[in-house]
């Protein structure tokens, strides 16, 4: 489909009306989920480019049952933006960039890179985890707009969140895996942190602060889940040293060429709002 084809400009740049409640509602949770900001239309035209153009990339060939948890999770493909154009439309729509700059109260935001995460049919559970662990970002303003490309009933294993946990340290440095589920899931009941998760319906997307604990149930169903996702940063976000191999892969992966101590302003990272 030819980038002037895809969905008008009106489906992924108008503003959307987000109230102060809903702000104060993101900074005390770390999450937030928010109903009808795109039309079915809309998401079912990105759901056959976005998924098809995951399929073609991924470089996973193992059957799903010998693959590692975080292997059996989803295909995972990233930055999309720079070979499809469906994709690059999308992730360059103001409407979910002007959210998330008002949900991370700065005045703009810019891109820190896209995922794609196609849970396959009998796809595995997504262990609990936080994303800026992975990080080297001088502060907490990056922020994750997950968006469901079809309806995602509770057995197809939507996103959940453990509600005022970005504030919680412990388990921050945990890769992705069955000991992160167990070690996070159980620190997160003992500490109190309530699990919030059901099924999105479709036109429905969530965001999370980059330090909020989150996971998602395996997908028991006969239908792929298709899920785009794209991460923002404050668009004055510095690069900070690299505290570990993780962060230090992102920057190179991410953030290429960014300086430690100065604003990370690569080709990679533009300004998506305002």
């Amino acid at each position: 489909m030819p980038l002037d084809d895809f969905p008008s400009n009106d489906a992924l740049d108008a503003p959307y009306a987000l109230s102060p409640d809903q702000v104060a509602a993101f900074r005390r949770d770390g999450f937030i989920r928010l109903k009808q900001v795109f039309a079915p239309a809309t998401l079912q035209s990105l759901n056959e480019q976005i998924s098809g153009a995951t399929l073609e990339r991924s470089v996973e060939r193992k059957p799903i049952e010998e693959r590692s948890t975080y292997g059996k999770a989803f295909l995972q493909v990233t930055n999309l933006w720079q070979t499809n154009a469906a994709a690059r439309r999308f992730v360059f729509g103001k409407r979910l960039a002007g959210l998330a700059a008002r949900l991370l109260e700065v005045a703009g935001v810019r891109l820190y890179h896209d995922q794609s995460l196609y849970k396959e049919a009998g796809g595995g559970l997504t262990p609990a985890h936080c994303d800026q662990g992975y990080w080297p970002l001088a502060t907490d303003r990056s922020i994750t707009a997950w968006v469901p490309l079809q309806a995602t009933p509770d057995e197809m294993g939507p996103l959940g969140f453990y509600a005022g946990s970005q504030g919680f340290e412990e388990g921050r440095g945990l890769h992705i895996s069955d000991e992160s589920e167990q070690r996070i899931t159980e620190r997160m009941e003992a500490q109190g942190y309530p699990y919030i998760c059901s099924g999105f319906d479709l036109g429905e997307v969530s965001f999370h602060q980059g330090w909020t604990y989150h996971r998602a149930g395996p997908n028991l169903t006969t239908t792929p889940r298709s899920v785009m996702t794209i991460i923002y940063m404050d668009s004055a976000m510095r690069l900070k040293e690299p505290a570990n191999r993780m962060e230090a892969f992102d920057q190179a992966t991410w953030a290429p060429g960014a300086v430690v101590g100065e604003v990370i302003d690569t080709p990679l990272n533009p300004v998506l709002f305002p």
